[in-house]
């Protein structure tokens, strides 16, 4: 099947895995307003539809830092017990609907305390909310396997508190861990004794780097922290002078030769300046170079978009085919947080079978 064949019907019957999505990022608009006014917080408008269209309009800046200012309104109605179960099923609902049969959601725990909910709390409420959704996923015939990442927010200074609680739930639905906020100017290496602490439990962990900061970044990330995968990554290519020609750095080699995932987010870094299309992301190159690249949606509400929408983007504007899709859907199960088993099963007995129909 050729690329210009590819409808997005077929492609929302392809089942799809995501393992960058932020939990505060993919609310529905109605579930905002209507938790807003429970708990009295002002919108920038009370409309859905309207809420919806400021997100995309607001984080469409090409700024970083101004894209994450619009988290403000998603955390706001997630400070209680109420709207943390609800924005957690609702977040499996959505991706089941969309074809996605394996996801993993990240989150900061301490930005979800400011209502009184200690930080255990918060993680056993969302797995709650999660558990939920899964069970209802599954009842209707959509079943997806949703795994929990928790993250620490670079900026601050509780990032070894939600290493912490990643190991104390390990086997409660974490599967892994994460640090986000702003890259410049806090670097990955501050949190290094978080890092060492979950090495040392066996608890896999990504990190941000080379978005909003440069190649160094990558670098820190891998070769002074250990991460396992890149969130997403999209500075290697400064390690790649031609990517026509496929030259790699010695960075770009340990990248590409050792598997390491790219969770690379298309929409979301036009939206932050860090790729200027679709056409030319750097996703299309480094996946024809060989490396581990897998399609993410990072923040659904904020970017406006679902992995229906990135993978019909990347098709109409970058010339993927199914095959590609394939791809990248295979790549990323097998860079999953989750036990080996689990992978296997999910690609032999899910993803390979369902791209076979649209092959």
């Amino acid at each position: 099947m050729t690329a210009t064949r590819v409808d997005a019907d077929v492609i929302r019957r392809l089942p799809k895995a995501v393992l960058h999505d932020h939990l505060d990022g993919g609310l529905r608009p109605a579930t905002v307003v209507e938790l807003a006014e429970a708990v009295g917080h002002t919108l920038p408008t009370t409309d859905p539809d309207e809420l919806a269209a400021w997100y995309f309009d607001a984080a469409n800046s090409g700024d970083l830092v101004r894209y994450i200012a619009t988290f403000e309104h998603t955390l706001a109605v997630m400070q209680t017990r109420e709207g943390l179960l609800r924005t957690a099923e609702e977040y499996v609902l959505d991706l089941a609907a969309d074809g996605v049969v394996y996801g993993e959601v990240r989150y900061a725990p301490e930005l979800n305390t400011n209502g009184g909910l200690a930080l255990a709390e918060v993680v056993e409420t969302v797995q709650e909310g999660l558990a939920a959704g899964m069970a209802k996923a599954a009842a209707a015939g959509t079943p997806v396997r949703v795994g929990t990442l928790l993250c620490g927010m670079r900026m601050f200074d509780r990032v070894r508190e939600a290493a912490d609680l990643a190991v104390a739930f390990r086997d409660a639905g974490v599967v892994g861990f994460d640090i986000a906020g702003a890259e410049a100017g806090f670097p990955a290496a501050d949190h290094l004794a978080a890092f060492e602490h979950l090495r040392r439990e066996n608890v896999p962990f990504t990190i941000h780097a080379g978005e909003a900061d440069g190649l160094s970044s990558i670098h820190q990330a891998l070769q002074i922290c250990g991460a396992q995968r890149i969130g997403h990554g999209v500075r290697i290519t400064d390690d790649i002078p031609d990517l026509a020609a496929g030259k790699l750095g010695r960075l770009a080699g340990w990248v590409r030769d050792r598997r390491i995932a790219l969770e690379m987010c298309p929409t979301s870094n036009l939206q932050t300046g860090a790729a200027t299309s679709i056409a030319e992301h750097p996703i299309t190159a480094l996946k024809d170079l060989g490396f581990r690249v897998t399609l993410n949606t990072d923040n659904r509400l904020v970017s406006g978009t679902t992995m229906t929408r990135e993978m019909s983007l990347l098709v109409e504007e970058a010339g993927w085919t199914v095959e590609d899709l394939r791809t990248v859907t295979v790549n990323a199960l097998k860079s999953a947080f989750i036990p080996f088993d689990e992978r296997k099963a999910l690609i032999e007995d899910v993803v390979l079978p369902g791209y076979a129909t649209a092959l």
